[in-house]
């Protein structure tokens, strides 16, 4: 039987931290470059007019999956007559509740806010880089598949207690 979650937290993260990380690895990603092409200032342009339009849809996709990775946690019910677009906003802020158990450990809060912060960055990062330095892109692979892991990792190990049984042997 899993714990009662009585316990409400709120996550967020702010767009402009996002955005400072996400220029940031570009630079660096750019700046390690050889060569001085035209592909090495499109690597740099990550955060300017119309591009960040990009990295905004790849912020929303990002929080949207690690929602679902929070799946136990974040669940709720869809109301009747939802109506959804797709037209780009730029949220200053994304945030995340989450209904917990009572014995959940704010350690591990803190854990899962980091590794989603990185989680969204990477995404964003991922997908500009699959763009404009196509090289990079299997790097970034495979540090999102280890943010997801390291996500799913840590909230599965707290869905339910484990309980050995007693073996005769």
């Amino acid at each position: 039987m899993l714990p009662p979650r009585t316990k409400k937290v709120q996550l967020f993260f702010k767009r402009d931290q996002l955005l400072y990380d996400v220029k940031n690895l570009a630079y660096v990603e750019a700046d390690v470059m050889e060569d001085e092409s035209h592909a090495k200032h499109q690597v740099f342009d990550i955060g300017e007019d119309g591009n960040i339009d990009r990295v905004t849809r790849m912020f929303d996709l990002a929080f949207a999956r690690c929602l679902e990775f929070c799946y136990p946690y974040s669940k709720r019910i869809v109301d009747d007559g939802t109506y959804m677009t797709d037209v780009l906003r730029e949220s200053p802020m994304y945030g995340m509740e989450l209904l917990l158990p009572d014995d959940f450990s704010i350690t591990t809060v803190n854990l899962l806010e980091k590794y989603i912060h990185e989680f969204m960055v990477c995404w964003a990062l991922w997908d500009w880089l699959s763009i404009t330095k196509p090289s990079s892109k299997t790097n970034w692979q495979e540090k999102l598949a280890e943010l997801e892991d390291m996500i799913k990792g840590t909230l599965n190990a707290r869905i339910g207690r484990v309980r050995l049984t007693q073996s005769p042997f």
